[in-house]
This record gives structure tokens, C-alpha cells and sequence, in this order.
């Protein structure tokens, strides 16, 4: 391009510092921040969806898989909408920030920051750490944690599935993200007494899982169970596509986990390492219990495992050294084991609440372990690239302190979700059922939807000998073929 181009000075101005790249801007930091973000909504979309779709009866696939799109969309709009500044804006309470639209360019194109989260000296109120003021947009922060928001609604929506009012859970997403959700973020992530304790949640053991886990079972016990040929019976419809799912979850745990430093630094490659490491070790754990104890290796727990590894070293990804991770791994793929296998079968409050997919323990259980393990083995000289509190350390290293916090951080989120999930649960039961008719569930998709996941040869149609034909039950005329089948046999 010569310098007479016209358009020479314009196609280079985005690229001059106070134009499209203003001083702050950090544009590997930036470019690992939207990577990330990506990483994570793939979880979701095409992900669990994927996921959920496949694990469930084939007559909920449907149901299954549109209730984890439906609430990517929502938490789309309610977050930029209000959520995010009530997650990481200015305080209105020490648990909640103030709400507020994150959607003009004044807010989005400047330099992302956490206005809460500066860190003063209990004492003398000195500045201990600065608030955090990553080195990119506003907008690649909103849309990081807007993706975190959604899969945690899409995560509860795995204890509701094959039963769940669809209008009921239409309702439920805006107002458990804005009622529980925001309150989680707010106190751990975006500045609230959590963070300001020292709570170690790296990148959402507590703020996604135990709250998921949590408000899941809750809300389970609210909708009510599964009709009870379901509960009997309930075997996956694909399970190769319940592990293409799987493996696309695995995979964009790197930006789950590898995004939370909010920069490309040396501390979110050590996150990313520690999660692969811990996630392979509780997979190969949960196998090896099972060949031990019902002689056979279940690919489904194979998934449980992998996840209950992945949910338990988030805490502290960027917190703990690999052997640590190990560990970490060997107890998340044997303690939720136990849970899922002995205690669940032996106790009736367990078994009285239909947790569809086990999210309890898979996430709540394993997102306690995560949280107290970090507690015990968050390493003195990663700490500072991470918490506002100096001289934080695990209980490994001499600091009891940090136990007893990361357990009263877990009490916190587990009360919240207990009382704020049943009040949202009576509130949409005053709108609209929050259970399926049991002619719905009967029937499953198609009485739902009008879809079925999919159109077999003959599928769901009855073929008329006299008539030479095929019909289904509600077809008047009985000489009606389905598409692409002929009438003469």
C-alpha cells in the first residue's frame, strides 16, 4: 500500500495507540481473555447441550438439550442488562453490588476493573492491594463472566431434567441469577466481605459448583421427581455424542480455569496444567472403583469422575503445585465415588430427592472437597499472584486460618443457595407448575416440544397390514406413509 491509498491513514489508525489500542491495552492479555471466554461458552453451547442431550432417555432429548440452550440465551441478557454490576460493580451491600446496564461504550471500551476489590489494612487502612484493573476492555470482562453466569444456571439445570416445567424454568433462570447468583460472585469474585476475608476460590469451586450443586438439589426437591418408569429406568440415548459432550467440557475447562488470573501470565498456565492433571487423575480413580467394586469399567462414571476432578481443583488451579493436583485428583475421584455409590443408596433424604443427574455430588460434594483441599495445600509463593490478602497460605504450610475460612466461605454459599432456591422455587410455583403434567411426562418430548430428537425409520408410527400403511396415533387416515417410505411392502 503506497502512501497516496486514500484509505492508507484510516486502515492504520486502528492500530496507533489512542485509537483502536489505547495505552492500557494488553493485547496478548486481551486476546487469551476472549479466548477463554470462548472456551468456556463452548462448554455450554455446544457442550453440555451435547452433553445433556445425550445422557438423558431418548424421549427427553430434546427437553434436555433446550433447557441448557434456553439458559445461555437468558443469562445473556439479564447479565449485561443488570448482573454484571451486581456481580463485580460498586458495593451497595457487603454481599451484593450495585445494578447497572453494562451495554454503552462508555463502559465497555474502557479499562476493565473491579471497583470493590481494592484491599486495605484492617488496622490503618492503608492500601494492601490495589483493585484489580486488568490490561483490556471492559466488554472482554463482561463477556468473560457473562459465559461463567450461564453454565452455572445450565450445570442446576442437570438435577431438574425429564420432569421440569419448561414456562417454570423459563421463570427460574432470570431470577436465580439475579437473587443467588450475583450474590455469590459478588462476595468471592467482585469485592464483597468473601473476598476481602481471603476465601480462596480460584476460578468458581463455590461460586459455580457448590452453588449449582446446592441450588440443584434444591430445587429438585421443589419440582418433585421423574415419573417413576423414568426413575426405574433412565439409560442414555447416545453415548458416544455423552462423551463428544464430555470431552468438549474437558477441554474448555483451559479457559474455565486458565482466564481466572485475568491475564496471560505464568499463573494461568499453572492452572491449566493442575486442572488436565486432576481431571486425569480422579477419572482413572472412579474407573478403577468401579472395576474393583461392580467388576466392570462404566464410561458414564468414567464422565463423573473426570468432572468431579475438573469441579475440584478449580478452587485452586493457579493455587497448588502438580502434586497437590494429584492428590487433589485421588480424594475427587473416591470421596464423590462414596457419596454417589453408598451414601445416596443408604440415605433417604438422598434417595427422596430425584437429583436426575447426580449434581449434588458431582458439584456440590466435589466443590467443598476442592475448596477445603485448597484450604490445606495453596502454596505461600503462588498466593500473592492471586489473592488480595498477603501472606496467605494452606494449612500445609502453617496457616490454620485459611481452613476455617474456605469452610465458613462454603457454609455461607450453602445457606444462601438452601433459602434463596426454595424462595425462588415457591415464587414461580405461585406463576405456573413447576412439574410437567403427568401426561407430559408420559410422553416426554413430542408432548412437550412437537420434536423428537430423532426420526427413525418408522419411529413412533404403527404399520396397518390391512391398509397396506403407515399411521401414527394421531392420524386420522391410516394409509398416511412417514416421509421417504413407501406404502407397498
Amino acid at each position: 500500500m503506497t502512501s497516496d491509498d486514500p484509505n492508507a491513514f484510516n486502515m492504520t489508525l486502528a492500530y496507533l495507540p489512542g485509537a483502536g489500542v489505547p495505552h492500557w491495552l494488553n493485547k496478548g492479555d486481551n486476546a487469551w481473555q476472549m479466548v477463554s471466554a470462548t472456551l468456556v461458552g463452548m462448554q455450554s453451547v455446544p457442550g453440555l447441550v451435547i452433553l445433556y442431550g445425550s445422557i438423558v432417555k431418548k424421549k427427553w432429548a430434546v427437553n434436555s438439550a433446550f433447557m441448557a440452550l434456553y439458559a445461555f440465551a437468558a443469562v445473556w441478557l439479564c447479565w449485561v442488562t443488570w448482573g454484571y454490576q451486581m456481580s463485580f460493580g460498586e458495593r451497595l451491600l457487603p454481599m451484593w453490588g450495585k445494578a447497572g446496564h453494562a451495554l454503552g461504550q462508555d463502559v465497555l471500551l474502557g479499562q476493565a476493573s473491579l471497583p470493590a476489590t481494592e484491599h486495605r489494612y484492617a488496622h490503618h487502612g492503608a492500601v494492601e492491594t490495589p483493585g484489580i484493573m486488568p490490561w483490556y476492555p471492559m466488554a472482554s470482562m463482561v463477556y468473560f463472566q457473562c459465559v461463567f453466569a450461564a453454565i452455572t444456571l445450565i450445570l442446576l439445570a442437570g438435577s431438574l431434567l425429564g420432569r421440569m416445567n419448561f414456562k417454570a424454568w423459563m421463570l427460574f433462570v432470570p431470577l436465580w441469577l439475579t437473587f443467588s447468583y450475583t450474590i455469590g460472585a459478588f462476595s468471592i469474585w467482585g469485592g464483597g466481605f468473601l473476598f476481602h476475608w481471603g476465601v480462596m476460590d480460584y476460578s468458581g469451586g463455590y461460586v459455580i459448583h457448590l452453588s449449582s450443586g446446592v441450588a440443584g438439589f434444591t430445587a429438585a426437591y421443589w419440582v418433585g421427581p421423574r415419573s417413576t418408569k423414568d426413575r426405574e429406568r433412565f439409560p442414555p440415548n447416545n453415548v458416544l455424542l455423552m462423551l463428544t459432550g464430555a470431552g468438549i467440557l474437558w477441554m474448555g475447562w483451559a479457559g474455565f480455569n486458565g482466564g481466572d488470573p485475568y491475564s496471560a501470565n505464568i499463573d494461568s498456565s499453572l492452572a491449566v496444567l493442575n486442572t488436565n492433571i486432576c481431571a486425569a487423575t480422579s477419572l482413572l480413580v472412579w474407573t478403577c472403583l468401579d472395576v474393583i467394586f461392580f467388576k466392570k469399567p462404566s464410561v458414564i462414571g468414567a464422565v463423573q469422575g473426570m468432572i468431579t476432578g475438573l469441579v475440584c481443583i478449580t478452587p485452586g488451579a493457579g493455587l497448588v503445585q502438580g502434586w497437590a493436583a494429584i492428590l487433589m485428583g485421588m480424594l475427587s475421584g473416591s470421596i464423590p465415588w462414596f457419596t454417589m455409590m453408598v451414601v445416596h443408596k443408604r440415605s433417604r433424604l438422598l434417595q427422596q430427592v430425584d437429583d436426575t443427574l447426580g449434581v449434588f455430588h458431582t458439584h456440590a460434594v466435589a466443590g467443598v472437597l476442592g475448596g477445603v483441599t485448597t484450604g490445606l495445600f495453596a502454596h505461600p509463593s503462588l498466593c500473592p499472584l492471586f489473592l488480595p490478602v498477603s501472606n496467605s497460605k494452606g494449612a500445609f504450610y502453617g496457616s490454620g486460618i485459611q481452613l476455617v475460612k474456605q469452610v465458613g466461605g462454603a457454609l455461607f454459599i450453602i445457606s444462601w443457595n438452601l433459602v434463596v432456591t426454595t424462595l425462588v422455587c415457591l415464587v414461580v410455583r405461585f406463576v405456573v407448575p413447576l412439574r410437567m403434567p403427568d401426561d407430559e411426562l408420559t410422553i416426554g418430548d413430542d408432548a412437550v416440544h412437537g420434536e423428537e430428537a430423532y426420526a427413525l425409520w418408522g419411529d413412533g408410527e404403527k404399520f396397518d397390514s390391512t391398509k397396506h400403511g403407515w399411521y401414527s396415533d394421531n392420524d386420522t387416515q391410516h394409509n398416511k406413509a412417514p416421509s421417504g417410505v413407501t406404502q407397498d411392502v
